[in-house]
């Protein structure tokens, strides 16, 4: 068997890639919703819940361009002449799709915004939106955001005072900073008084691994250690790794013969929003923290990051090859060999900006190491061939290389 291999993000989320029956049948289902509810007075809302790899992207971006092409061509569609947009809350996978509208003839880059960058302009009266279909939307903020220019008190809503109908995907295990706090019971409160339907997607499309290493994955980061599966399945290649820069070199080796491979790693390092260069050391590995991407290009399409260390702010969304994670300082076994996460140890103050709503002090020290484990589901799930994990404490370390 001959697996195919990618070293273009857009490979992974094209309107042009062939779609699953399933998937098909779902895009059907919600361009039929969206076409319903288009000429009401709204909002009405369709959900897509999905694990990290199941395929939300895309369906998100055939439906997309069915949308607009609708739109664009068919003036007797209920979809003729509104203004519709795809939002993201996240800069490098806002790149991807604006990439794949320049090669579409029904789709603009202009189509494709930041959620900010749309409420700003509809408060401003300069635009509206009738449809409006949101990946990622587990990124939106859920509370003010001054350093991102948004006031509000919640983007969701914001949206929804302005559309007729909102496509949103969701996966609160994907959620990573207290300003973007969701639960799918908060979300739902918030929909409850909407029309609305919803769907769960459960096929894992972009790891080649077994179900085996998805559960271990799932399970280590609710804290429930169990043994690494005896094998990740026949086109999967899972290692674990007691010399950090023994992994960066394999990393490197796979890169050279099929790309997309890149070192990431969990916060608990110096990283600070000044412009300079800060570094992860674990022995004789040392690599600098990413730079911030102002090119076109993604961060992990990049010939130069492969010298650099992903974060989930340049990871959450996109398929790599290969991955080699490193867990940061943060993440440790304790004298009872349990799964801990120690925050005093995290150094990503983004993640934890202060929310008035949340003032039981135990509950918000569960949110923020929920927050931690979630950012390790985003990044042990980059790898569509391979997962490679190196463990900053001694005692996790000693555990994967045992197990």
């Amino acid at each position: 068997m001959t697996l195919s291999v990618s070293n273009a993000a857009t490979d992974k989320i094209s309107p042009l890639l062939p779609l699953t029956t399933e998937q098909a049948q779902l895009v059907e289902r919600v361009f039929t919703f969206t076409t319903t509810h288009v000429t009401g007075n709204g909002p009405a809302i369709f959900t897509i819940y999905g694990d990290a790899g199941t395929g939300k992207s895309v369906v998100l971006a055939h439906l997309f361009a069915a949308i607009q092409t609708a739109a664009r061509t068919d003036a007797t569609s209920p979809l003729a002449d509104t203004e519709n947009y795809f939002l993201v809350n996240h800069p490098e996978i806002l790149k991807v799709y604006r990439e794949i509208a320049g090669q579409q003839p029904h789709l603009f880059k202009k189509d494709f915004q930041r959620p900010t960058t749309l409420i700003n302009q509809i408060n401003q009266g300069k635009k509206h939106a009738d449809v409006l279909v949101i990946d990622e939307a587990h990124l939106l903020l859920s509370q003010a955001d001054h350093y991102n220019n948004f006031y509000g008190d919640n983007q969701l809503t914001a949206l929804m005072a302005t559309a007729k109908v909102i496509i949103l995907v969701f996966d609160e295990t994907q959620v990573l900073r207290l300003k973007s706090f969701w639960t799918e019971h908060r979300l739902e409160h918030l929909l409850a008084p909407f029309a609305h339907e919803t769907t769960r997607l459960t096929h894992q499309f972009r790891m080649q691994a077994n179900d085996a290493l998805i559960s271990w994955i799932n399970d280590f980061t609710h804290q429930q250690l169990r043994p690494l599966p005896a094998s990740a399945g026949q086109h999967y290649d899972l290692r674990t790794f007691t010399d950090a820069e023994q992994m960066r070199q394999a990393i490197v080796q796979r890169n050279q013969a099929v790309g997309l491979s890149r070192i990431v790693s969990t916060s608990g390092y110096p990283s600070t929003l000044d412009g300079g260069k800060h570094y992860i050391t674990e022995g004789k590995f040392h690599l600098p923290w990413d730079q911030y991407n102002y090119t076109s290009t993604p961060w992990a399409e990049l010939p130069q990051t492969i010298d650099e260390v992903g974060s989930i702010y340049t990871c959450q969304g996109f398929d790599l090859n290969y991955v080699g994670v490193i867990l940061g300082p943060p993440v440790k076994l304790d004298d009872h060999h349990r799964l801990i996460i120690d925050l005093n140890q995290y150094t990503d103050v983004e993640a934890f900006k202060r929310r008035t709503d949340l003032t039981d002090p135990h509950e918000l020290t569960l949110i923020k190491q929920q927050l931690v484990l979630n950012s390790i589901n985003v990044l042990m799930k980059r790898g569509v061939q391979g997962l490679y994990i190196y463990a900053h404490d001694p005692r996790l370390r000693d555990y994967l290389a045992n197990a």
